[in-house]
């Protein structure tokens, strides 16, 4: 198959312009194509449509400038064109005749080595391709991405009756490693895998919050996070899909599925019909389970009996605060399932048919337990798929108790239990080579999972080899090939005193024993910064000296990472904040996963960066004005491609799609620099703007306080600001060191530190999470 350098896209709607924009991220050009308008101007379906995908929030784009990757045109006057595309994705509206018809037209002009897809939600393949040439159906498969395509990891890979088994294999690759995806492998059958598990999921928590007359906003306080769920969780989740599509899948799934023995749970509840009919479908009519009323946008909640809206109220449970203070995720679930209060009673109600039934349809939707799982994670974001959360509740606990009370499930649980196995997944590590096993439900029986050289699991190395060195905060993890890994593994791995001892160790065992170091973690955010509640204890506490230690250490830490002996590649993903983002600023080199948030952001908690970050800015930025305002604004990429226009990131650096791969990445960029990597020395040749800088910048702050924009307090941290970049009260041109500006940043952050305001602030964004403007 040629490289693929041009796709067409057929349908600007909310899925295909959202395709189009993904592969464009990717940096690979694009024909959208729609229906012919009326008018002038024939392209304005599809031009709506990528107006729509350019103006969304989340963003579709990682930056404006991929938007002119995409060529605009219509079905009628351009369709000839994709004869020069590599690869033509269907995405028309959800109707067979619809999407047959316009395949019968695409295999008129396609060119013969083209890849053709469907991005169907459910209709089987076998049906789309019916009555089209054996050539067209080798070429063509499903490939179904779930939306938003940007930001939700899964791509279903449906093979048709006569799908080349080798172009599966390509465009698998290429999905993984260009646009970034997990993908699954899918049997043709209703609704792939994902989508028939999530209705499913979704029907069992509707049915058990009937039965025991639950809130709309209880239903979404226990299906969210608690569960290991997106914050959307159920009920808000619709609105944002929207109960028209949800009722569309639902239908679809019950009139394609005539044998599922569930199939009865997919007819909606009297009153989610009522709301669809009413036109109550969710977010972009403005109502939906929530609403926002009045001026101040108050949330309003559905009364699901009466139809009627209440203002929103934050439920309580009793059992769920009382298991906050349980750290593990499984041990804090199994106490919550496993009471006797109606918190355990609706989340064994919802538990227990979704085992039953994803154990069931294993087969007939996927050979092995794995996609399931896989599926889920990956497409609706779910923290553990059904398989692994089964295991985290224990298997046989669980597993003997759906069979006592009268569950319905397949054979191969009952084999299970009698042949003592005791999870769906182990570990069956060979020598210090990680490996993990499943079980074969058909074959009932383990089998290793298959082995993925691109995809690290931190936690997988250290089951099997054990850690390097580590602490409470950190650990140091041999990856292989001569590379360290340094892994943050605190609360959103914020950064103390654990985590730069593990920093100051690498650097040491590197010298000695390795070739090159990442520094990487598997959580959440890369770093959120430094640890908040330690910094403002010691201020309450006006611990100067300590404090000022302890900033000294850190700036001093950042250094030895900066010119250490051997490259230093830091794999920097979602947040990389402050004391996070100054890391990734004095790493040798940043391997980026695609979905980057990364700033300086200590003014929102009254301070400035202290770490390097300051003195990094002003190495950087010539114009001294432009680290001002990226600093002082707390400006915050919204990509690893819009990371790099503000200069958080390097020409130099490199961009991983997929975040699967970023830490392999990472170790193969670090080992490629290794052979002609020289170390640093601390400079001190740092030219800085001096007085006259100093005097624009603090300008520019007065400007805004006196225009309301800026409170007093903000201006007085961007005085010290100004003084930082610019070097202090010097002449223009000086030529400074490295510590000088540390020592700036030290001296400026110590003194807003023992400033009631500041303090404010660090305790209001600990509290609620958010900055205060006071």
């Amino acid at each position: 198959m040629k490289s693929i350098e041009r796709v067409a896209v057929l349908g600007a709607g909310t899925m295909g312009s959202r395709i189009a924009a993904h592969f464009a991220n990717a940096g690979v050009r694009v024909l959208l194509l729609d229906l012919a308008a009326e008018g002038q101007d024939r392209n304005a379906i599809a031009r709506k449509g990528l107006e729509a995908a350019r103006t969304q929030k989340p963003a579709a784009f990682y930056r404006s400038a991929a938007e002119r990757l995409v060529e605009l045109g219509n079905f009628d006057d351009d369709l000839g064109a994709i004869e020069s595309c590599q690869w033509v994705i269907e995405a028309v509206t959800e109707n067979l005749a619809i999407k047959s018809a316009l395949w019968q037209r695409v295999e008129e002009r396609r060119h013969p080595e083209s890849i053709l897809s469907t991005n169907t939600s459910g209709i089987p393949l076998a049906e789309i391709a019916r009555g089209l040439s054996g050539a067209f159906q080798e070429r063509f498969l499903g490939t179904h991405f779930f939306n938003p395509p940007r930001y939700l990891h899964l791509m279903e890979l449906i093979p048709g009756p006569g799908t080349d088994s080798l172009l599966l294999t390509q465009v698998r690759e290429f999905a993984e490693r260009r646009l970034g995806k997990g993908v699954v492998l899918c049997k043709d059958t209703p609704n792939f895998i994902a989508n028939r598990i999530g209705s499913f999921f979704g029907s069992a928590v509707y049915r058990a919050a009937v039965e025991q007359d639950l809130s709309i906003e209880e239903v979404d306080a226990l299906t969210g996070p608690l569960l290991g769920i997106p914050k959307s969780a159920s009920f808000r989740l619709l609105d944002i899909v929207g109960l028209d599509v949800w009722a569309f899948v639902s239908k679809n799934l019950y009139e394609a599925a005539p044998d599922d023995p569930w199939r009865e749970w997919f007819l909606p509840p009297p009153f989610m019909t009522e709301m669809v009919e009413r036109g109550w479908i969710g977010d972009k009519k403005g109502q939906g389970f929530y609403k926002r009323v009045g001026p101040a946008k108050e949330i309003h909640a559905l009364d699901w009996k009466t139809l009627d809206y209440h203002a929103s109220k934050k439920p309580s449970f009793e059992s769920v605060e009382a298991t906050k203070p349980i750290a593990d995720f499984a041990q804090r679930l199994r106490a919550l399932v496993f009471g006797n209060d109606r918190v355990a009673k609706f989340l064994w109600s919802v538990l227990r048919p979704l085992f039953a039934y994803s154990a069931t349809m294993t087969g007939e939707i996927s050979d092995r337990i794995v996609e399931i799982d896989r599926a889920m994670r990956w497409g609706y974001g779910h923290r553990l798929g059904p398989f692994e959360l089964w295991d985290a509740l224990g298997f046989r606990t669980v597993a003997r108790r759906m069979i006592e009370e009268g569950e319905r499930v397949p054979p191969a649980i009952h084999e299970m239990l009698a042949e003592k196995v005791e999870s769906f997944y182990r570990a069956a590590d060979h020598l210090t080579f990680p490996r993990t096993e499943y079980f074969d439900l058909k074959h009932a029986m383990y089998a290793p999972l298959e082995e993925r050289p691109e995809v690290v699991q931190l936690s997988d190395l250290k089951r099997a080899r054990g850690r390097v060195d580590g602490n409470a905060g950190a650990s140091l993890i041999d990856v292989g090939d001569g590379v360290l890994c340094l892994e943050f593994h605190s609360k959103m791995n914020a950064i103390g005193q654990d985590a730069l001892q593990m920093l100051d160790r690498g650097v040491e065992l590197l010298d000695a024993r390795f070739d090159a170091m990442v520094i990487a973690n598997q959580g959440e955010n890369f770093s959120v910064g430094a640890n908040l509640v330690l910094l403002l204890m010691a201020a309450q506490d006006e611990d100067w000296d300590g404090l000022n230690q302890t900033i000294d250490a850190f700036q001093q830490c950042m250094l030895r990472i900066k010119y250490a002996p051997k490259p230093v590649v830091a794999a920097a993903f979602s947040r990389a904040l402050g004391g996070g983002c100054e890391i990734v600023l004095q790493s040798h080199r940043v391997q980026a996963q695609a979905e980057l948030y990364i700033g300086l952001v200590e003014v929102g908690v009254g301070l400035i960066p202290a770490a390097g970050g300051c003195k990094e800015m002003a190495i950087r930025f010539p114009d001294p004005l432009t680290a001002f305002e990226l600093v002082g604004q707390a400006k915050v990429s919204g990509s690893a491609a819009e990371a790099r226009e503000l200069g958080f990131l390097r020409d130099a650096d490199r961009i991983s799609m997929n975040p699967d791969f970023l830490i392999q990445d990472a170790a193969n960029f670090a080992l490629q620099l290794a052979p002609d990597y020289q170390r640093g020395q601390p400079r001190a040749d740092i030219a800085v703007g001096g007085d006259p800088a100093y005097g624009r910048m603090r300008l520019a702050a007065w400007q805004l306080k006196e225009s309301g924009m800026i409170s007093g307090h903000d201006f007085t941290i961007g005085e010290k600001l100004a003084y930082v970049l610019s070097g202090g009260r010097v002449p223009a041109g000086s030529l400074v060191t490295e510590q000088y500006l540390l020592d700036l940043e030290r001296e400026a952050f110590l003194s807003l530190c023992g400033m009631t305001k500041s303090q404010e602030r660090i305790q209001y964004m600990l509290k609620n999470g958010k900055p205060l403007r006071n």
